[in-house]
């Protein structure tokens, strides 16, 4: 009998871990700010371990396919000179030249065709996850996007130890991947979104946005470290990393202030109410407020929401140039002679990631200069304008010293990669709150998922047209770039014009009430 009055007090545990330590938190009381820091750093580490993972496929390639251009990161960084471009490099471990089937005469368009189908997979899937992210709890749907992610990632490594040689069993698995891939995008911009406010979102969401250089960079320093212990090392470690922050991730996200009992400086709804009250408004602004915070926007009205279509084929054209550089740069610099000389495989993986080191401060600089502004198309498509200029100067001079290669390249890197950031962050998070929901939330992950899988749709065509058009003339994908960064910005021209004409009046009415506060001064 006594045993059974004890029963409903160890019921407690019989609530999942995750869900026990939530609960604890909200009633340690923890700060405002402190649970926005908790927020960035898991989102961080999360979404880097994406990244990583995404990455590894690069740098194993030259070891499936001695034929492809060896792009690991390695270090200590040392530049080496090579008296024409170099074509293969022998892999010195115990599989010998290469893993059947892409180790072929074919095996370089075989790689392509995973990458393509990848990509393909991955914004398609954008706009299922973004649809399915504003429906259920982003916790437990980040944790299970990220764990299919460690599963397939380290599946593809199996095929090394289970000796695979069949290109669809690869296919298949990079597919799949590419599918829990998708979830992770728009999971962390929307848990970022409620977190945060407008005023300084363009900053901070531009500084965290570091984390895709991070884990590019910590992939290709895991998958190069493991490379000569066997391939397949290189998928696994990554693949149990990010299942691991999958963990993390379930354990210790608070993916809104509402689950953790916190609560806004600035509720922008609470302030339209306060308002009503004060003028004396009987009927609600918003009508039944309620009901539209737990309805969730459907996909063809989240297109409808101003702004989003421009944004979203914007960062189409703008990510084909960034991908293209991200999967071609170092095989463009090892083919191309520097001061008369060709750089190393390895010289011109290491010299690639100024690329990187330059779009993490082209982000910081875009989202800065679009809070200062308060103009978010005016930021993103003078960036895209200048990313002109800096391809052609890239291309025309870049051959002339490594120094100025470098410094070109780094400036290319911010002016890309500024507006990429910009636009995957704090434009997704401001369009997914804008002021035509009237007060709904459950539009971030739809948003979100539309604007980057509309990306990502040119991330997959720019570098497969680089495959084609690179045959015949480097100058010629540059003009592609160009292009592409010209109609980028032209898209935005009438958000562009609405952002002008909005500073103008915003200016003449500053002036107005200034001189009318002045005036009786006069008198």
């Amino acid at each position: 009998m006594g045993s059974q009055h004890e029963l409903p007090a160890d019921r407690s545990y019989s609530k999942p871990l995750g869900i026990r330590f939530l609960e604890y938190i909200k009633k340690a009381k923890l700060s405002y700010e402190s649970h926005q820091a908790i927020v960035l750093i898991v989102t961080f580490f999360a979404y880097a371990s994406y990244h990583a993972t995404r990455k590894t496929t690069s740098i194993v390639k030259s070891a499936l396919d001695p034929q492809s251009s060896d792009v690991g990161l390695k270090f200590p960084w040392r530049i080496t000179y090579l008296s024409a471009p170099a074509e293969s490099k022998g892999l010195s471990w115990v599989l010998g030249d290469g893993w059947a089937p892409f180790n072929g005469s074919d095996g370089t368009a075989l790689l392509g065709q995973l990458d393509v189908a990848f990509l393909s997979v991955y914004a398609l899937g954008m706009y299922f996850s973004g649809h399915m992210g504003d429906r259920m709890n982003l916790r437990i749907f980040l944790t299970v996007g990220m764990v299919g992610t460690g599963l397939f990632t380290s599946l593809f490594g199996a095929g090394y130890w289970a000796k695979i040689h069949s290109f669809y069993y690869y296919l298949i698995v990079q597919m799949i991947a590419g599918l829990f891939q998708s979830t992770g995008w728009p999971s962390v911009v929307a848990v970022v979104g409620k977190w945060f406010g407008k005023k300084k979102r363009g900053l901070i969401m531009g500084i965290w946005n570091a984390h895709t250089s991070v884990g590019n960079i910590t992939g290709s320093l895991i998958a190069s470290a493991l490379l000569s212990y066997g391939w397949g090392w290189s998928f696994v470690v990554p693949g149990l990393l990010i299942a691991f922050m999958g963990l993390v991730v379930f354990f210790f996200l608070p993916v809104s202030p509402e689950s953790v009992g916190a609560y806004r400086e600035e509720d922008e709804v609470d302030s339209l109410r306060k308002s009503e009250e004060e003028e004396g408004v009987t009927e609600p602004l918003l009508g039944s407020n309620t009901e539209l915070k737990e309805k969730a926007v459907g996909f063809i009205e989240a297109w409808k929401i101003p702004g989003v279509a421009p944004f979203a084929f914007c960062l189409f054209f703008a990510k084909l140039v960034a991908y293209t550089f991200l999967y071609w740069l170092p095989y463009y610099i090892s083919h191309t002679a520097i001061e008369g000389k060709y750089l190393s495989n390895e010289a011109a993986g290491n010299l690639s990631t100024f690329f990187d080191i330059g779009g993490v401060l082209g982000g910081i600089l875009a989202g800065h200069i679009s809070d200062r502004l308060d103009a978010r198309a005016i930021t993103a498509a003078t960036f895209m304008y200048c990313a002109i200029p800096a391809l052609y100067f890239y291309r025309s001079y870049g051959h002339v010293s490594v120094v100025m290669n470098v410094a070109l390249m780094f400036i290319c890197g911010m002016f890309v990669n500024g507006p990429y950031a910009l636009i995957t962050t704090a434009v997704s998070a401001d369009l997914g709150t804008h002021s035509s929901l009237k007060g709904s939330s459950k539009a971030l992950a739809t948003v979100t998922a539309i604007i980057d899988g509309t990306g990502s749709v040119g991330a997959a065509i720019g570098p497969l047209l680089t495959g084609y058009i690179s045959a015949e003339s480097w100058s010629a994908v540059f003009t592609m770039l160009m292009g592409a960064a010209l109609v980028a910005g032209l898209l935005l021209t009438r958000l562009v014009v609405a952002e002008v004409v909005a500073r103008i009046s915003e200016s003449r009415s500053q002036g107005g009430s200034q001189t009318g506060s002045e005036a009786p001064e006069l008198d």
